[in-house]
């Protein structure tokens, strides 16, 4: 028994309170196969549910028998996971069906194909015995230099997003799969990344973007995940995953959302810097999240939520009614989604390909045998990358092709411009870049590869920066339309 675990014993409460406290909480944990006695301690007390990462998958078979021996501990324990297709997933590995980010979707404004797509990503979760999914982004793409939502978000225009949501929304429940829109009440009016640092939406009320959560809640989303970022216009001290005015005043009373607030993962700078995890749950909770994520690996910050909330019960400090008021919420969401379908129908494997392609901008360049140099910013450490470049792409439809990949910011510049020309001979050049606005060093060195080669063909891989093509995300798909682009065509 750890030191938590025996405070926590010396402080018991009445066993259906501790339980309700428990639902309240979901952990993420290490391991592909054995569940840790840790775990297996939160889950016989109650614990609400799991969040699965890239660290407990190796393939589709293991992660079906890591959700049943889960399950087998619990029947209603909810089994989670990020899944918003394009290149943030953490089921490669598993075989996730292959679809664009949601901005190529937007671009595309064809709900329809939207909802093959998520059915795609939600038949695939039914089949692994994961049944809910912190998925779709309901935040707007309103600031240029937004470093964090940007493609993961359907698009600039409230409208647009909202009708997306809709879609996304219902062929995840037709799947018998938790959706959750996320980041309320939005992350994309903002200039920081929340993993790092804590973000501020400077906007008057009237500006805020809030339309897409209401459409979303008027489609039925079970689910919505709430931003740590501050907004002024609602509370000025306090971030929303923190703000009763904003979880309570505005979600619950003026937007009437009466499903499961779940806060971001609380190991994020912004949360964990300037409170800690512990004490940030306790706030959330008291706030009117229903449950909080623990998503880091070590069972210690878990623990040290978990006593938080046992401790703040103890002392009167959070309600119980307000405990009480979340498990229920949690137990109404689990009689739903708890349990994984016994048949899955096949989902249309060609959706995220038809998608990405139809999302491409821009004529179609047709150079074949170029050298072929992929810029784009180190992977995020909070987001999965499963490895995508654009010359692997390019290959697979014309193997005469060579290439660089350059990821994240080099020492010298101008030294990897000379080493890329020298293995580039007399090949054409293709360089493509990925938000060059946002990582002044990918301008820095298409430039430097311009000045030298002033006919190479720019294209991007991000939002739109000025080149020849854009796909609008670095997901597989997105970087094979883009290949088949580059060269003219399919293979």
């Amino acid at each position: 028994m750890t030191h938590t675990e025996h405070t926590s014993a010396r402080t018991a409460l009445p066993v259906d309170l501790d339980e309700a406290a428990h639902r309240c909480l979901v952990a993420g944990f290490e391991g592909t196969t054995a569940v840790p006695d840790t775990l297996k301690r939160l889950i016989d007390r109650g614990l609400g549910g799991v969040i699965l990462f890239t660290r407990n998958v190796r393939d589709a078979e293991q992660v079906r028998r890591l959700t049943d021996t889960l399950r087998a501990l619990r029947p209603d324990l909810l089994v989670a996971i990020d899944n918003e297709g394009g290149g943030i997933g953490h089921l490669v590995a598993a075989g996730a069906p292959e679809v664009p980010g949601s901005y190529a979707l937007g671009v595309v404004d064809d709900p329809d194909l939207t909802a093959r797509c998520a059915d795609a990503l939600a038949g695939h979760l039914a089949t692994l015995g994961i049944t809910a999914s912190y998925a779709p982004v309901a935040d707007v793409q309103r600031q240029a230099d937004n470093p964090i939502v940007r493609t993961r978000a359907f698009g600039e225009e409230p409208a647009l997003v909202s009708r997306h949501l809709g879609a996304w929304i219902a062929a995840t429940e037709a799947r018998g799969i938790a959706s959750c829109a996320k980041h309320f009440p939005g992350h994309g009016g903002t200039l920081t990344d929340s993993h790092h640092e804590l973000a501020v939406d400077p906007r008057p009320y009237n500006e805020l973007d809030l339309d897409p959560f209401r459409a979303a809640i008027a489609a039925g989303v079970p689910m919505l995940m709430s931003a740590h970022v501050v907004f002024p216009a609602l509370d000025a001290n306090r971030p929303a995953t923190l703000s009763r005015r904003i979880l309570g005043d505005l979600l619950r009373h003026e937007l009437d959302f009466d499903g499961v607030l779940v806060s971001d993962a609380l190991e994020m700078k912004a949360i964990s810097d300037r409170y800690g995890e512990a004490a940030a749950a306790r706030i959330a909770l008291a706030a009117g999240a229903d449950q909080v994520i623990v998503a880091v690996a070590d069972p210690r910050v878990t623990l040290e939520c978990r006593d938080a909330l046992l401790e703040a019960l103890r002392e009167g400090v959070l309600g119980e009614e307000r405990v009480w008021e979340a498990a229920g919420r949690v137990r109404r969401l689990v009689e739903r989604y708890a349990t994984p379908a016994r048949r899955v129908t096949p989902w249309d494997a060609e959706a995220g390909l038809e998608a990405a392609r139809r999302a491409v901008r821009g004529a179609p360049v047709g150079v074949r045998g170029a050298h072929v140099v992929d810029l784009f910013p180190a992977p995020h450490p909070a987001l999965n990358w499963g490895g995508e470049d654009l010359l692997t792409e390019v290959l697979a439809v014309d193997p005469t092709a060579t290439g660089t990949a350059v990821a994240g910011e080099p020492a010298d510049v101008d030294a990897v411009a000379e080493e890329i020309l020298a293995k580039a001979g007399g090949a054409p050049l293709v360089v493509a870049t990925c938000d060059a606005g946002l990582y002044p060093w990918q301008g820095r060195l298409r430039d430097a590869l311009a000045a030298r080669r002033p006919v190479a063909v720019q294209v991007a891989t991000g939002l739109p920066d000025g080149s020849a093509m854009c796909s609008y995300g670095r997901g597989k798909v997105n970087l094979r339309a883009l290949a088949e682009g580059v060269v003219g065509g399919p293979s």
